[in-house]
């Protein structure tokens, strides 16, 4: 029989042999860089004829088991299964123990098989990724108990490969007859989607820029949906800045899936992925089946909570996951990242995939699974990423922490402290400023981090940390930042900032932030974007490419498209205004301009407006001034950290037929994302050009981005500023019959530098 489904070693073995209790008390685990890194070290050290990295296969019936043996040493012969860990290895759970024997014994018969051994070493080698110290447990194994061995695995999980083959053959079926779910494409949709089912085709990289309104998401899900047979993807991975695009790709998939062959739905598992946050039962519980009812005999209940998922009708949504975890007394969280494996689409944050520890990614790698992405809103990226590769140390949070820590922690982190001092005596003497850059993170700051970091998590080992918020807080943000500091480079800044208004006094050095921060992200989202088989980012405001191709780190053969806009240069007016100022040094002088011109334009033609001014402060202040010069006009604002009931409550005032002007901050929540069609929404003022603040930071963003990339002062504050203003402008026109107004209000609009980078379609006037 030829084999109809493959599945990898560690898979299997997760499937089979994992059992007992959730328990994440031996954690933190080290990343996967660390992993990759230690992986290296051990194989390094090893001589002769060994071999790292050995492919092997073998079937069983239909089935096709493959993968990759750490290490294999013929002279033994001996085979090596390589585990990266932190803290003290005898509190590691015991059924952690038997996964990794299970795994290291698969690999024992394929080698058996491959080679004719009789006989072979197994050895589990743990390795300390803070002390480099091996842990190598051996067992001699014969082949025919490992045969029977890897024919057990086989067996328990032949019937769910089978039902798998099954649900990709009918999937795959469906997906090729896939039909467009409206009757027609929208003005640019087609182009949109032949460019993404080409770039699937291809297996390249794709930058869309694409207007709002003609339905981005149906437009690139649909045809990389219909590439997926032909290209043999395993997945498709759909992800978001916010929120809200996750549903609305949900409500999308919904719709496509329900247009398969024009009679039935396509067997299309989508899931979605919430923050572990957002999706906790049990808050204040620890995730160990000591600690957690949900966690405990976790993997024993999997596999009927599983089955239930798998033979449901619908999405696994956040809802419907709960549903199924709760049905079987587990964990909704762990069980969304079970199904991950079995979904056909991945509904998620950027950071899912992109993030340092990403679940996705790291999913993707292990299976070695062919996977198409989407980038929705893709103009975030640089911003997101950034923040993903950027960690901060307070060094008042650890004198916080030593002074309630554990006597076993006191030497450690007072020899952190000490040395954190010299670094700000070094880098912030009483004449510094209060902000610095430094060429490098300290040698000797690095060296106490990591005895810090190891004396925590020997201690995270003995004690649960849980009833310790401080200190497992500090820990955490203690192993963000050392990670990121190995991986410093000329593409982050290391500054610190002195915290001044803590001491009140800059005669004595005050506490300081410690931070690795990010400025160009492309090193670390290149490897990202080449582990796909294909990537499509897309977004209303994706120019210049060369701005998005550098800092993103796209690959050379990346093709880019600017779709033409469906709307006309009629159904927009765009005015720039005439001699008003929103710098700083002259937003007193702006007010009683902007007033008037707001006043104006709504009397001129009545209904809901949207004004979006460079800060809370600077939008109080216009409110303000214009409640009191025109109070007959209707006005509600955003206010500083509004929540989500809060957010519904400010788009719910601009109702059909309505009237009044919604005040707003660009950048914020209501600039992008949101949907006000008709006269629901007939025009904007934009009282900013959205640059970032002049400040210390941004300063030596610019410098760095001058000194990599040429272009300093335009990457830093002009093409960022101007991708806001064009995103908020896109609320004002929604559909082919929609018209407005949007009046740009700054005399630097009128700069031509400024006008080249608004969108070509629109018909500007200098008012």
């Amino acid at each position: 029989m030829s084999p109809t489904y493959t599945v990898a070693v560690r898979t299997l073995c997760e499937f089979t042999a994992r059992q007992g209790d959730l328990d994440l008390r031996f954690t933190p685990s080290p990343s996967a860089q660390e992993g990759i890194e230690g992986h290296g070290v051990v194989t390094s050290r090893r001589k002769g004829a060994y071999q790292a990295e050995v492919s092997l296969t073998a079937d069983f019936g239909s089935l096709r088991v493959r993968g990759r043996a750490d290490g294999y040493d013929p002279a033994g012969p001996r085979v090596e299964e390589i585990k990266t860990f932190r803290g003290d290895l005898a509190r590691q759970p015991e059924n952690h123990r038997q996964l990794h024997w299970a795994q290291v014994q698969v690999y024992g018969w394929l080698l058996c098989r491959q080679f004719g051994l009789p006989t072979i070493e197994l050895a589990l080698v743990y390795f300390d990724v803070d002390t480099h110290a091996e842990t190598v447990l051996t067992r001699q194994a014969g082949a025919d108990d490992l045969r029977l061995h890897f024919e057990a695995q086989c067996m328990r999980f032949l019937a769910w490969a089978e039902q798998e083959a099954a649900h990709r053959t009918a999937r795959d079926d469906r997906l090729s007859a896939l039909r467009f779910p409206h009757g027609d494409f929208r003005g640019g949709q087609r182009e949109l989607a032949e460019s993404v089912y080409k770039a699937a085709k291809a297996g390249r990289c794709l930058v869309a820029q694409a207007p709002t309104g003609i339905g981005k998401t149906v437009g690139t899900l649909f045809p990389l949906l219909k590439a997926c047979p032909a290209q043999g993807l395993d997945k498709v991975y759909f992800l978001t800045a916010k929120t809200s695009g996750r549903q609305v790709a949900l409500d999308a998939l919904g719709l496509i899936a329900g247009n398969a062959d024009g009679a039935s739905a396509a067997p299309l598992r989508v899931i979605e992925l919430v923050a572990r946050d957002k999706v906790c039962e049990h808050p204040d519980k620890s995730c160990h089946g000591d600690s957690c009812p949900l966690a405990r005999g976790f993997y024993d209940r999997l596999p009927e909570a599983r089955a239930a998922a798998a033979g449901a009708v619908g999405p696994w949504n956040q809802a419907a996951v709960r549903g199924f975890a709760l049905a079987h007394g587990i964990c909704p969280y762990y069980l969304a990242q079970e199904l991950t494996r079995w979904c056909d689409v991945a509904v998620g944050d950027y950071n899912h995939y992109f993030d340092l520890n990403a679940m996705l990614h790291g999913l993707a790698q292990a299976n070695q699974w062919r996977v198409g992405v989407l980038v929705d809103e893709a103009h975030n990226l640089l911003e997101r990423a950034r923040r993903m590769y950027t960690a901060a140390l307070d060094q008042s949070r650890l004198d916080q922490v030593r002074r309630s820590a554990p006597a076993a922690l006191r030497k450690p982190l007072d020899g952190l402290h000490r040395s954190w001092n010299a670094m700000n005596r070094e880098l912030l003497g009483p004449q510094a400023p209060a902000y610095q850059v430094g060429a490098a993170v300290p040698e000797s700051f690095r060296a106490a981090l990591q005895r810090c970091l190891a004396a925590l998590s020997d201690h995270d080992a003995e004690v649960a940390m849980r009833d310790q918020p401080e200190l497992l807080g500090f820990f955490f943000d203690a192993l963000r930042f050392s990670r990121l500091v190995d991986r410093f480079d000329e593409h982050s800044l290391f500054d610190l900032s002195a915290c001044i208004g803590r001491t009140g006094s800059r005669a004595r050095t005050p506490p300081t932030v410690a931070c690795v921060r990010n400025v160009i992200p492309a090193p670390f989202l290149t490897p990202r974007l080449a582990a796909a088989h294909s990537v499509t980012l897309f977004s209303a405001t994706l120019k210049p490419w060369r701005f998005y191709g550098d800092t993103l780190g796209l690959p050379a053969d990346t093709a880019f498209i600017d779709v033409a806009s469906p709307f006309g240069g009629g159904q927009l007016s765009v005015r720039i205004a005439r001699h008003i100022s929103t710098r700083y040094r002259d937003r007193a002088a702006s007010l009683q301009g902007i007033v008037q011109l707001m006043a104006q334009q709504w009397h001129e033609r009545p209904g809901n407006y949207l004004a979006f001014f460079s800060s809370h402060e600077y939008l109080g202040q216009v409110a303000q001034a214009f409640a009191e010069r025109h109070g007959e006009i209707p006005q509600w604002r955003q206010s500083p950290r509004m929540e989500e009931g809060e957010q519904a409550r400010f788009i719910e005032r601009f109702a059909p037929g309505g009237r009044g002007i919604g005040f707003a901050v660009l950048g914020g929540s209501f600039s992008e994302g949101i949907d006000l069609p008709g006269d629901r929404l007939i025009g904007a003022f934009i009282a900013t050009l959205g640059l970032p603040q002049v400040n210390a930071v941004n300063e030596q963003f610019k410098q760095r981005i001058g000194k990599m990339l040429g272009q300093g002062e335009a990457y830093t504050y002009l093409y960022p500023g101007l991708q806001k203003v064009v995103q908020a402008a896109g609320r004002v026109i929604r559909t082919t019959t929609d018209e407005g107004v949007v009046v740009l209000i700054d005399d630097r609009f009128r700069r031509a530098e400024v006008r080249r980078l608004l969108p070509a379609w629109w018909r500007v006037e200098m008012a």
